[in-house]
């Protein structure tokens, strides 16, 4: 069993923590939910090493623990955000990678699980509904009201810190 699971975390880990991130925004507070998700993923690996999708299990068990963690009040409380990621391309690449981060945090955390899972994960609408426990036509609105949600943040710069 320990085989097993060490082998798919350490092959997954990357993509598990650019998901997380792109859930929560913050690289450390991504490290934090992989490793939720991964401690949970260890407690059912039996059932999870069935599944017909693995990435699929696991991708919910890391939204699902993320949703979780927005109920409660520890996230807000706490900030460990550091202003030193990795460097990008250019100048422009980062403002718009700022921007988009910004835009992002600015929606509800429903349509930026949505938004993560359809654009990032390249899911597929009924997999999104599965991934998220609800219908399929409440994903197709909860992305129609981010994509317009986002449009409409983005078209004026958004700059980190800005309120």
């Amino acid at each position: 069993m320990d085989a097993g699971f060490t082998e798919y975390v350490t092959a997954r880990a990357g993509w598990l923590r650019k998901v997380a991130y792109l859930l929560c925004g913050d690289w450390h507070r991504a490290d934090d939910l992989v490793q939720s998700a991964v401690t949970r993923l260890y407690a059912n690996w039996p059932r999870a090493a069935r599944a017909d999708n693995v990435d699929g299990y696991v991708r919910r068990t890391l939204v699902n623990t993320f949703l979780a963690e927005q109920r409660t009040a520890w996230w807000r409380r706490v900030d460990l955000r550091e202003k030193d990621h990795d460097p990008p391309a250019s100048r422009a690449d980062v403002e718009q990678a700022l921007d988009l981060r910004a835009a992002l945090e600015r929606l509800p955390v429903r349509q930026r699980a949505t938004v993560v899972l359809r654009y990032f994960c390249d899911l597929p609408v009924a997999e999104t509904a599965r991934a998220l426990g609800c219908s399929e036509g409440t994903v197709k609105s909860q992305t129609a009201k981010a994509v317009e949600a986002l449009r409409e943040l983005l078209r004026e710069p958004i700059r980190e810190g800005r309120a």
